[in-house]
């Protein structure tokens, strides 16, 4: 995809996000970007994992779809601009036997819970639906990320 960027030039749209794991012993590993803080990652104690504490490969996936969806939200808000109250995004990853024959994630489902101003029902709706559609993550997942949205006046149940 070419885009124009601000001095007129056309270049393609490309970001890396680059990454190192670095083994720790046994079934740990350090996830390490520069300049942020490090991870300590280990398989989940479903698959014998050495430490309940830590992140799982598993969280972590689940965890980028629901911050990926949340984060896009916030920045739509932001830009409406609409009261944004609260936000909340409950999320649970499903792992079975897929329809390929492989055990592996079979869907994300993301509950979206969102306290607006009473003006904004509409519009925080709108921007609900679209950030799921912008969802980097999700649209990157082969697998199906399904997206539950509640949006509130602000001080309701």
């Amino acid at each position: 995809m070419l885009t124009a960027s601000p001095r007129g030039t056309v270049r393609a749209k490309e970001i890396a996000f680059p990454l190192a794991v670095e083994w720790l012993g046994a079934r740990r590993v350090l996830a390490c970007i520069g300049g942020k803080p490090e991870v300590v990652v280990t398989p989940p104690p479903e698959f014998r994992g050495v430490d309940p504490h830590a992140w799982s490969p598993e969280d972590m996936l689940v965890a980028s779809a629901a911050t990926c969806l949340a984060v896009t939200f916030t920045g739509l808000a932001e830009r409406a601009p609409i009261h944004l109250a609260s936000m909340h995004v409950d999320a649970k990853g499903m792992v079975g036997e897929r329809e390929d024959g492989h055990f592996g994630f079979t869907s994300i489902r993301l509950k979206l819970r969102i306290a607006v101003g009473p003006g904004d029902l509409d519009v925080a709706s709108t921007l609900a639906a679209e950030a799921e559609k912008r969802c980097l993550v999700a649209a990157s997942l082969a697998l199906p990320v399904e997206v539950e949205v509640d949006v509130r006046a602000a001080g309701g149940d």
